[in-house]
């Protein structure tokens, strides 16, 4: 396999990291285009971009320095998953908002859609909080999912239903720090 940038190559030495699914420059060139996507479609307003933790943290950052607009963030902690690699299929609140909903544009800023239950909750959440606009943006999106159905105005990329790390996204916590998108190739949790 070759690598786009050096990296790609962190840490060679781990085996529970599997094939590279999206290098760093992919990353940052698709972070990039959603940016002046959302910076244009946006125009003359300020979104408040509502991070899910922890998964999200690190793209929406990202993404928040592409956008040419003046922006807030919040953020909300939800679990479906605890430390397994499979959902429980129970949503909870971990974190709440700290602001107030009523009358801004929300962006919903997601590290992953898996089977959508978790973004279906949230949506109906913060429907409910009167914002002007809600909208999702999505850095992956399982190739199992409809996105139609789904309703997400903005996605990075669609990924395979394999396990995935890096970029933010976690193995019982570790790997949020690979700077890549990678197959999960450890042991099952």
């Amino acid at each position: 396999m070759t690598h786009d940038s050096p990296d790609d190559q962190w840490p060679a030495s781990d085996p529970y990291i599997g094939e590279i699914l999206i290098t760093s420059d992919d990353l940052q060139a698709r972070i990039g285009e959603l940016g002046a996507t959302i910076t244009a479609e946006y125009e003359g307003r300020a979104p408040l971009l509502v991070c899910v933790l922890k998964g999200a943290a690190v793209f929406m950052a990202d993404l928040s320095r592409v956008i040419d607009l003046p922006v807030e963030f919040d953020f909300m902690a939800v679990s479906s998953y605890g430390s397994s690699t499979r959902t429980s299929g129970v949503v909870r609140i971990v974190k709440d908002l700290d602001l107030d909903l009523d009358g801004r544009d929300v962006l919903l800023v997601e590290d992953i859609v898996d089977s959508g239950l978790t973004l279906s909750y949230l949506r109906k959440n913060l429907q409910a909080r009167n914002p002007a606009s809600l909208e999702v943006c999505a850095l992956l999106v399982r190739e199992s999912c409809d996105e139609d159905e789904l309703d997400l105005r903005y996605v990075g990329f669609r990924i395979p239903d394999d396990f995935v790390l890096g970029y933010g996204l976690d193995v019982a916590e570790k790997y949020r720090n690979v700077p890549f998108i990678a197959s999960y190739s450890g042991p099952p949790l």
